[in-house]
């Protein structure tokens, strides 16, 4: 039987998916094993391969079929915009992609004057101006602490993830609107989904009693 392999992106999401997929019975001891500097770890018994994957590059892994499943934030399927199918979300991570500034700043989205937004989202900064405000904006990419762009005069607003917004509050700076909500999601390769559809299938209906367990 072919393995089915799953990529995770690194960090915190990925505990916490280990964690829904022991709950549905699927497990991979090799990796809890601490300082290991394995990349690829296997449960040969369900016949399962998963390895950890920098965040922006799972899509990709499950694009071309490197992956035949893939575990991460619908921020990262927004802004990579991969040819994969979305099937599960499973209400982790959850938060918010937003528009955030000065107070000041309000009055310049209200008049859909030409502005400068800096973030480490530009294609999702770029959609949700041109294509939902129809306004036209500069866009920056940037890769570090977004919030200084406005204090320091980059930018007149910034297109981040917000989970408290303590950082912004913090920083003089406040959320103007709110793009739309983000959770982790779990997307398949296209042609992995034909040729193994009985078995990831059953993979995603497990993790789905398993997130709504938690839900309860």
């Amino acid at each position: 039987m072919k393995y089915i392999t799953i990529a995770l992106a690194k960090g915190r999401l990925a505990k916490q998916t280990l964690a829904l997929l022991e709950q549905s019975g699927i497990t991979c001891e090799e990796m809890k094993e601490k300082d290991t500097r394995k990349l690829i770890f296997v449960n040969e018994e369900l016949r399962l391969k998963f390895f950890l994957s920098k965040t922006s590059d799972v899509p990709t892994y499950v694009e071309y079929g490197a992956a035949d499943i893939g575990v991460v934030g619908s921020d990262t399927i927004m802004e990579e915009g991969r040819k994969i199918l979305e099937v599960l979300d499973l209400g982790l991570g959850k938060c918010n992609m937003c528009v955030a500034g000065p107070a000041s700043a309000s009055a310049l989205l209200q008049k859909n004057e030409i502005i400068r937004v800096a973030s480490k989202y530009p294609k999702i900064a770029k959609d949700f101006f041109y294509n939902k405000r129809h306004q036209t904006v500069e866009i920056v990419k940037l890769n570090g602490s977004v919030e200084l762009a406005p204090i320091v005069g980059l930018s007149e607003v910034i297109v981040d993830i917000v989970e408290t917004g303590s950082t912004l509050r913090e920083n003089g700076l406040e959320v103007l609107e709110v793009i739309c909500p983000l959770s982790a999601r779990v997307v398949v390769n296209e042609a992995s989904m034909k040729m193994q559809r009985e078995r990831i299938t059953k993979i995603i209906r497990d993790l789905k009693c398993a997130v709504n367990s938690e839900t309860r």
